[in-house]
């Protein structure tokens, strides 16, 4: 049994490590100012890092008139992890070394046919042929981080009872179980939007942000937000939430569930494919005509080609929507003050003029507009941020 001396020097060692990971190279010298620790702790500490094979010398810095100072940095073969997105349009497996760099990505459809045991099946079978492409074998890999839609039971490693996945079966999974069986890896589960803020802030980690929130809008709308570099949980798990958001009392409902004029009722895959719909067979748009289909069978896919053929009614659709998504990130802006908001999702990425609209209706509401105005962006990772957030976490947890 760890005494509470060998546990607080295994957390300040853990601490150094992530420190030096996060800086890329240093030396004794940048490092000391940051812990209350003396020249010779902080030398066996690092000794024991090099021992360990946790991180490497890296040559020698300039010298400040004495002996030039030994730089150190990550070992980045030291391990290697695997963060899973799964989502309900594409689903991502991606592995990295100790300094996350992606070595491999994976990217394919969720259909029909994806039920819980498939994907594991398939996901298990992507992990194989990608540690025999890289000469790997399981001693070698940390762990695998999973970013899911919600709701979760985090603790558990259990997805409970999401919406809209397109194949059955995903309610009350015990997903982190299921990939540790068919692999033999450890899992750690957290919501897709905290892994995509967790991926995303490491991308930004020289900047010196520490309050950030990210906001997906797809086929549902999630949200995460961290202050002081570290995710902010609730007492539940419900990253959906923001799409419950009222903007317009007494305005309408997207299905037979949430809140009336919530958020996600103008921001979402299916408000527009539900809007469009009913504006077909009210006559128009057209839509019906031109592609010869009937209107409950407009979808997504046939609103992106009009969109990029700049049809009138489709931009006008999708830039109403916009301003609605405005209107809801200038109250999370007005709740929370973030320094950065990474907006992510297939809205914000369909056309230009979606992101714009949205972010310049966000700030002409912003309290306090124009001495405070958080920068908005589409984020450094995008479509990866999910799960290379998901391998930071378990990254961050391993034991050092």
């Amino acid at each position: 049994m760890r005494t509470d001396g060998q546990t607080a020097k295994q957390s300040v060692k853990q601490t150094v490590y992530q420190h030096i990971a996060h800086q890329g190279i240093v030396s004794k010298a940048d490092l000391l100012p940051s812990y209350s620790l003396t020249s010779s702790t902080m030398n066996r500490l690092l000794e024991e890092l090099l021992g360990d094979g946790l991180i490497a010398e890296s040559g020698f810095g300039p010298s400040s008139g004495g002996r030039k100072p030994i730089l150190y940095k990550i070992n980045e073969t030291y391990g290697y992890v695997f963060g899973l997105e799964i989502s309900r349009f594409y689903s991502t497996l991606g592995l990295f070394d100790m300094d996350m760099n992606p070595k491999s990505f994976v990217r394919w459809r969720m259909d029909e046919d994806m039920t819980p045991e498939q994907f594991v099946k398939y996901v298990a079978g992507r992990i194989r042929v990608l540690l025999a492409d890289h000469g790997l074998t399981e001693s070698r890999i940390i762990g695998i981080g999973i970013g899911a839609v919600g709701p979760l039971n985090r603790e558990e490693g259990i997805i409970l009872n999401p919406l809209y996945f397109p194949a059955k079966g995903w309610s009350n999974v015990p997903i982190c179980s299921l990939i540790e069986q068919a692999t033999g890896i450890a899992a750690m589960l957290d919501n897709g939007a905290n892994t995509a803020l967790i991926g995303e802030h490491w991308a930004l980690r020289h900047e010196g942000i520490e309050h950030m929130v990210y906001v997906h809008a797809g086929i549902s709308m999630r949200s995460a937000m961290m202050s002081y570099g570290r995710i902010v949980y609730g007492s539940v798990d419900m990253e959906g939430s923001i799409g419950q958001m009222i903007i317009q009392t007494d305005g309408p409902r997207l299905n037979e569930e949430g809140n009336y004029g919530a958020l996600e009722a103008f921001v979402s895959v299916q408000a527009l494919e539900k809007q469009a719909r009913s504006d077909a067979k009210m006559g128009r748009g057209d839509l019906t005509n031109m592609y010869h289909l009937p209107a409950e069978r407009i979808g997504y896919d046939t609103l992106l080609r009009e969109l990029a053929r700049d049809s009138a009614y489709v931009s006008e659709l999708f830039l109403r929507s916009a301003r609605y998504f405005g209107i809801g990130l200038s109250n999370v802006i007005n709740l929370f003050h973030p320094q950065t908001i990474v907006l992510g999702g297939t809205l914000v990425t369909s056309h230009e003029r979606f992101f714009q609209t949205a972010t310049e209706v966000a700030r002409s509401n912003a309290y306090h507009n124009p001495e405070y105005v958080p920068v908005f962006s589409k984020g450094v990772l995008k479509e990866d941020a999910v799960a290379t957030g998901a391998a930071l976490m378990v990254w961050k947890a391993m034991p050092v």
